[in-house]
């Protein structure tokens, strides 16, 4: 909304631009929109660093969910919000969020059982938000008699949560990547001018409501809130007040309609009911009650059956709205309310005709597809390195899925690397630079110097394209939640002169050279051949809190070299908007696993840290190391090595 101020609809679309292949879903001139809204402040910049893109938005603002369960269901339900906001929130970047699975059929692996494998892409820390666990519990009946089938699962969990969320039971094993659906709308809703207290609808004017919130402190006077809601959901702009910086608030606040937000979210039911699951029919039949964040699943069973699901709650869009959730939308327009949900016989499928199904965040629908379910799309490099690696090797065993866990390929360095290559650059280092880059192919290796010169000119390229024409606070708003990649592709493809005035792109390109040689001379020495990929992009798991505090982190944060960028299967994302440490690779694998239905004890996984969250412990940050090398452990379900069991038994009356 920020960035609609300063560009008119065709320039905000070469800058954030569609899925490849795609139109875009807003096709509302929304410069004008606003303009003729007047939704923004009189006399205001709304160029505040604190303005951020719509998806920051809803991801800085706490929400609640009004539940009529008990108090365990009431926290289970709360833990569930946290894992949908751990999702949404940590997917990644807009450009290059991500995770990655992908299934084999028999027909392509060496064993004639499936093979499946999976990495969520989520922000590091540690502890590591998964905690492997494997659980049991004998078949029983509920208190009315409803029979509850055995549970017997192992995989990953989090702290609180009664069930594996990503695992294998003894017959089927599954995986999730985010689908990154649009169900987070945010609406415009004008204030009555004859009384304050009221917002417009479809109907006339109506009452917000409001709900009075008291936060006990500790040592200090209870604060008490008044929070406000419309038909839509929570008001935002009333828990964020930077929106101020660009809305004015005396006419119009800010609403959010969330999926997850819906007091009949099921997604604990599913949760349960998957580790129960014997076969993929019964996986998906579990799935049909999960909710929120919608997941593309694969899963397999030792059947040999395999099957990609799109599973979630996505809103019905009508035809008319021309917004499609990309930006505020006036909320007393009815074409903007959402018309129900895709019914989940519907939500994209593929039962792996071909031999393998991936998902990696890119596009999953079929040309023709009716429904709508988002533009925001990954760029499709991850998948289609997966898809190379897959196609490569006629039979597949564990350890060529491994193979392609490893692999740092970034099929993006490669588009964008001949104008790197050609840039003519006068700076002193600038040939040394050269032949660091000469035989780079985009294998973002960490003993490399390569990848660390690419990374820096395509940070400086970015600025130097798109500052100029959107503003220095516009850009630190946004730059980190997007890198701007396909915008950057296209600039340079097109030779696109607006975007490259006053100069010709490719001095644009030298000069974006220029400025990364002087950066990294002045962080790591005159001699390119000594810079190291990996030394500028360690994967930092940090502690919260005691990773802000510098006497502690060394002690908390868990920190090693790593490969890859955004794009890689192997992925290293960083957040070059970051003044300190514009390349640590802060988003990676939070987990990796593979699953192989010939024979379910051989599978195996890994993640970043360690089991414990005790930061004395062996077991705090043991498993880094192989993490950082993409080795692995057994994930088995009686396992000769435990350490440690625990048995829950019901208390005694």
């Amino acid at each position: 909304m920020s960035v609609a101020k300063t560009l008119d609809t065709d320039r905000l679309w070469q800058l954030m631009t569609p899925y490849p292949g795609e139109p875009p879903a807003a096709s509302a001139d929304l410069a004008a929109l606003y303009r003729q809204l007047g939704v923004y402040r009189p006399n205001g910049s709304g160029t505040s660093a604190a303005v951020q893109e719509l998806g920051d938005v809803v991801a800085q603002t706490s929400t609640g969910i009004a539940h009529r369960e008990g108090p365990l269901s009431r926290q289970i339900s709360a833990g569930m919000l946290a894992w949908s906001d751990e999702f949404t929130r940590n997917a990644g970047t807009n450009d290059g969020k991500g995770s990655n699975n992908w299934v084999l059929a028999g027909t392509r692996t060496v064993s004639g059982k499936p093979l499946l494998a999976n990495d969520p892409h989520l922000g590091l820390s540690a502890p590591a938000i998964w905690y492997f666990a494997g659980m049991q519990s004998p078949a029983g009946k509920a208190s009315d008699g409803t029979p509850i089938a055995a549970i017997d699962a192992v995989g990953a969990t989090l702290p609180g949560l009664p069930f594996v969320v990503l695992g294998r039971t003894d017959r089927v094993a599954w995986g999730f990547t985010n689908t990154g659906p649009d169900v987070q709308d945010l609406y415009l809703e004008q204030i009555n001018p004859a009384d304050a207290s009221q917002y417009r609808t479809p109907d006339g004017w109506a009452p917000f409501a409001v709900r009075t919130e008291t936060i006990r402190v500790k040592g200090a006077a209870d604060v008490v809130l008044q929070a406000r809601s419309t038909r839509h959901g929570p008001v935002l702009s009333d828990a964020q007040k930077s929106h101020a910086d660009v809305l004015d608030l005396g006419k119009y606040v800010l609403a959010l309609r969330w999926s997850a937000l819906d007091a009949d979210n099921q997604t604990v039911l599913a949760g349960l009911q998957t580790n129960q699951a014997k076969s993929v029919n019964e996986l998906f039949q579990a799935l049909s009650h999960y909710h929120s964040p919608m997941q593309s699943v694969v899963a397999a069973d030792d059947q040999g059956n395999v099957r990609f699901k799109a599973v979630g709650r996505v809103p019905l869009r009508d035809a008319a709205n021309d917004i499609r959730g990309v930006a505020p939308s006036p909320g007393w327009d009815a074409r903007y309310d959402w018309k129900g949900w895709l019914p989940y016989d519907q939500t994209p499928q593929d039962d792996g005709a071909r031999g393998w199904i991936a998902t990696a965040n890119q596009r999953i629908t079929a040309p023709g597809y009716s429904h709508y379910l988002t533009q925001d799309w990954a760029l499709p490099y991850r998948y289609e390195r997966i898809a190379q690696l897959i196609e490569a090797t006629e039979k597949h065993d564990a350890q060529s899925m491994q193979a392609i866990h490893s692999d740092v390929t970034s099929l993006a360095t490669r588009r964008l690397l001949p104008h790197l290559l050609q840039a003519q650059s006068a700076h002193p280092l600038a040939a040394a630079a050269q032949a660091q880059l000469k035989g780079f192919d985009g294998v973002m290796d960490a003993q490399r110097s390569a990848p660390l010169v690419f990374a820096a000119w395509t940070d400086e390229l970015a600025r130097g394209l798109i500052i100029p024409r959107i503003g220095e606070e516009r850009f630190a708003a946004t730059y980190g939640k997007r890198d701007y990649r396909a915008g950057i592709e296209g600039m340079l493809e097109r030779n696109d002169t607006w975007w490259c005035q006053p100069t010709s792109c490719a001095d644009q390109s030298a000069a974006a050279l220029g400025r990364a040689l002087d950066r990294l001379q002045a962080a790591y020495g005159a001699d390119p051949a000594q810079w190291r990929w990996g030394n500028a992009h360690p994967a930092l798991s940090a502690h919260r809190p005691f990773g802000n505090v510098a006497a502690l982190a060394r002690f908390f944060d868990v920190s090693v070299p790593s490969h890859g960028d955004s794009y890689t299967v192997n992925v290293g994302q960083y957040n070059a908007g970051e003044a300190k440490g514009p390349f640590v690779n802060r988003h990676a694998a939070s987990l990796r696993a593979v699953y192989d239905l010939a024979d379910l004890e051989q599978s195996r996984f890994i993640f970043q840290t360690g089991q414990s969250g005790l930061v004395f412990s062996p077991r705090y940050r043991d498993m880094s190391t192989t993490w950082a090398q993409t080795g692995y452990r057994a994930l088995q379900r009686q396992p000769s090595g435990w350490v440690h069991e625990l048995t829950l038994a019901p208390a005694t009356p």
